[in-house]
């Protein structure tokens, strides 16, 4: 009777432990959820405020000269410059609701049509796309290609080719000193990879891989002073990994620049 007894008492505790385990559980799961909940909460108020400024800031500037060019007789030069302000912060404003509309699609994965797309000549499109949209010198971005594999071809929509490829040149102009010097590397073997190189304000080391969720942003002072929505380097993610591909971040620190490379299967 003796041992019956102590087995029920030992029974009840193993029972009780096994309980508070279930209950400690359940209480870390919890307080898991709640933490990931609040850090998408924050990362949705980030975004929110982000894009926010990324459409009011140009839209403030177009209704300022409007009411100016209203109000009162300005000459030619200074009307001709008001206009080249207001196109730039209408192509910021366009930019800006592009790429929440891009994130959205690539989000719910909408299929568009493939073809055979040659990097090298949109690689080349973008450059100068990029040079006269930031108004910058053919020096200030250098492609080298290295193609003896083979030609450059990869299987994918081309108009998402050449979102990512802008977002990757966008975001290196954005975060380079006042004098952009900036270095593409596109090459072909198994894999076709378009390097990005830039000699701005880099990426801690702890953030590298970080930089391509969406909405996120370095929470770095240097980083703040530029404007953005934390969307470009998540769209870029999303097109890489739709066709088969990747994309990561390489720096030696802040002030030590940065290289994004962005990789694709090749079309045989």
């Amino acid at each position: 009777s003796w041992i019956v007894i102590n087995w029920r008492e030992l029974g009840t505790l193993i029972l009780g432990v096994i309980f508070f385990g279930i209950v400690i559980a359940g209480l870390v799961l919890n307080t898991i959820f709640l933490v990931r909940e609040i850090r998408r909460n924050e990362q949705q108020d980030s975004f929110l405020h982000a894009v926010t400024h990324e459409l009011k800031t140009p839209l403030t500037s177009i209704r300022l000269y409007l009411q100016t060019l209203q109000s009162r007789t300005v000459d030619e030069k200074q009307r001709d410059e008001f206009y080249r302000v207001m196109l730039a912060d209408s192509d910021r404003l366009v930019s800006t609701v592009d790429k929440v509309l891009h994130a959205a699609e690539l989000r719910h994965g909408e299929n568009k049509f493939k073809d055979v797309v040659d990097m090298e000549k949109l690689v080349r499109e973008c450059l100068e796309q990029a040079r006269t949209h930031h108004h910058l010198s053919p020096e200030s971005l250098r492609l080298l290609v290295e193609t003896s594999a083979g030609t450059a071809n990869v299987i994918a929509n081309k108009e998402e080719l050449r979102s990512a490829l802008s977002n990757v040149l966008d975001n290196a102009i954005k975060y380079s000193p006042e004098k952009v010097d900036i270095q593409i590397e596109l090459s072909a073997d198994e894999k076709v990879s378009v390097r990005v190189r830039d000699r701005g304000i880099g990426i801690p080391r702890a953030e590298l891989k970080r930089v391509f969720k969406r909405f996120y942003r370095v929470g770095d002072r240097e980083v703040a002073r530029v404007k953005g929505s934390g969307l470009g380097l998540f769209i870029v993610r999303s097109i890489a990994k739709k066709y088969g591909g990747k994309v990561f971040a390489e720096s030696e620190g802040p002030g030590r620049g940065a290289t994004i490379t962005i990789q694709f299967p090749r079309a045989v």
